[in-house]
């Protein structure tokens, strides 16, 4: 067999939908914590609705920090939470939480490696309340 391979893309796809807005649900959250030290919440954000139904789009996440907060209201907001005032909850609460969510494309090189990948990502104001409008 011989074949030329300089012609292949090296860049592996974590990309299951179609960029764009879609209905989505937290279907699991991860509690970490950031290279500062900062509660960090990952979402695994779940396609709730239409063809992709079922299909995880990609993660996002929130930063408990003082620069990540305006996001953080924004994003629990949009999944139904009443953000006009004083807020106790816990990182599981976010589960089965619905909301529009756009995704863009991103592509990433390994800073070690060398190596390429693209993902779906979810800009900041990438959440909309379920009222707001209509996606996929």
């Amino acid at each position: 067999m011989n074949y030329d391979f300089s012609q292949v893309d090296d860049i592996e796809s974590f990309v299951s939908i179609p960029e764009g807005p879609y209905y989505c649900r937290v279907a699991e959250v991860r509690e970490g914590t950031s290279r500062d030290g900062d509660v960090r919440w990952n979402l695994r954000l779940e396609v709730s609705r239409g063809e992709y139904a079922g299909r995880t789009a990609g993660w996002d996440s929130l930063t408990w920090s003082e620069r990540g907060l305006r996001r953080v209201k924004r994003v629990l907001g949009a999944l139904g939470f009443d953000v006009r005032g004083s807020l106790a909850g816990e990182a599981a609460d976010l589960v089965d939480r619905e909301a529009h969510v756009l995704f863009e494309p991103e592509e990433r090189e390994d800073p070690l490696t060398g190596r390429r990948s693209v993902r779906l990502r979810v800009p900041y104001a990438g959440f909309s309340a379920i009222e707001a409008g209509g996606p996929r």
